[in-house]
């Protein structure tokens, strides 16, 4: 906030900042009772800066802190030698939905199964907008996006959880239409991967075969339907890169020097020089399966290249697909390559478009799998 002075302000002795929190919902200064808030001096240069400036900033810690008061009073007291004038301006603080719940069912299945996500009940005076569905393993801050809906029910398909115990962890966004958001932990569930499925359509890519489209997972891709081809894109990739860390551990084994193996993934720490003698058959055997799995990525990145662009979620998921899928480097050929950098430039084109018109935490979020996704096909 700032304030200026108009008129004679040369004998302007003081400026002072007055925080004040309201009592009901009303904007009407006759109706509100204003109580002084008293711990302005004790937040001073960690909430509020320039209480005593004609610049004032509060962050955001003091509504975060203070959830249950929705009405605050910004005041400037002007001092000057004969007498004092005041400014006031009245905040109402959007309250994030409430009062609904969420859960998931069932609580067991593989990457194809449908998992039902129910949120019923929320409520919020502006309306709700739609519900996220992250998901992670062990870091939380690793957590992507696996879905959205404007419906509070609706069904999803999930990646592999945890390699040790399958478990896989959820956090639901419940964002009414002024941006707010309720977070809501639900159950974990346990994902087991459907190797079945996983290795037919590996065989198949590998062998051109017509009857490619007869595997389920493919014919989940050809939907279109941009929730469905983003949920698989990301499991796909994910046992993906699994298989190619496990790959270039077993070749480092069978006595590969790093130096004879393609890029590592990004990010990995530097792959360790083994003085062994070089095992040809071993070499051999590992860049097959390179090869192989680079052509199913190759194959799957098809399926992103044409769908719809709608929202900031729409432009979150699809871009943390591609980063999944560009995730191990060594597996991207140059149509690959080709594909998604396109595909990044038109998010990217999407989001500039919007970012004025979204919230500042989608902008980051979608910007930081763009970003991510850039830096895969870089460092090729």
């Amino acid at each position: 906030l700032f304030t200026i002075c108009i008129g004679t302000c040369t004998s302007l002795e003081s400026i002072k900042w007055n925080i004040y929190q309201g009592s009901d919902n009303s904007t009407s200064s006759n109706s509100t009772q204003w109580t002084l808030f008293n711990q302005t001096s004790s937040y001073e240069n960690i909430w509020f800066f320039g209480t005593n400036t004609s610049n004032f900033t509060a962050t955001d810690e003091l509504f975060l802190n203070n959830l249950q008061i929705s009405l605050w009073r910004f005041e400037v007291v002007y001092t000057f030698q004969s007498e004092t004038s005041t400014s006031a301006l009245n905040f109402i603080i959007n309250q994030p939905p409430s009062n609904g719940s969420c859960s998931i069912n069932p609580l067991n299945g593989t990457i194809t199964t449908l998992f039902t996500i129910k949120c019923p009940n929320w409520y919020d005076v502006d309306g709700i907008q739609d519900y996220s569905l992250y998901t992670w393993t062990t870091d939380i801050s690793q957590r992507i996006m696996i879905a959205f809906s404007t419906e509070y029910n609706f069904q999803v398909r999930l990646p592999a959880g945890d390699n040790k115990t399958s478990l896989l962890n959820f956090v639901i966004y419940v964002r009414d239409f002024l941006n707010s958001i309720t977070q809501v932990n639900i159950s974990s569930v346990n994902v087991i991967r459907d190797f079945a499925i996983i290795n037919d359509l590996i065989d198949k890519v590998k062998t051109s075969s017509s009857t490619i489209t007869n595997n389920p997972i493919v014919q989940l891709l050809s939907s279109g339907n941009q929730n469905v081809v983003g949920q698989m894109i990301i499991s796909l990739s994910q046992e993906l890169n699994q298989m190619n860390s496990e790959n270039l551990d077993k070749a480092i084994s069978n006595g590969i020097p790093a130096v004879d193996i393609s890029v590592s993934l990004l990010g990995s720490q530097r792959l360790q020089q083994i003085s062994i003698p070089l095992n040809e058959s071993a070499l051999i055997n590992y860049n097959i399966e390179l090869n192989s799995l680079a052509n199913v990525r190759d194959y799957l990145v098809t399926f992103l290249t044409n769908l719809l662009i709608t929202t900031s979620n729409s432009i979150i998921l699809q871009s943390s697909s591609l980063a999944q899928l560009t995730q191990a480097t060594n597996q991207l050929t140059r149509n690959t390559l080709m594909l998604v950098s396109n595909r990044c430039y038109e998010l990217s084109a999407a989001l500039y478009a919007m970012f004025e018109k979204i919230s500042y935490e989608d902008a980051q979020s979608a910007s930081n799998q763009l970003f991510q996704c850039a830096s895969n096909i870089l460092n090729v």
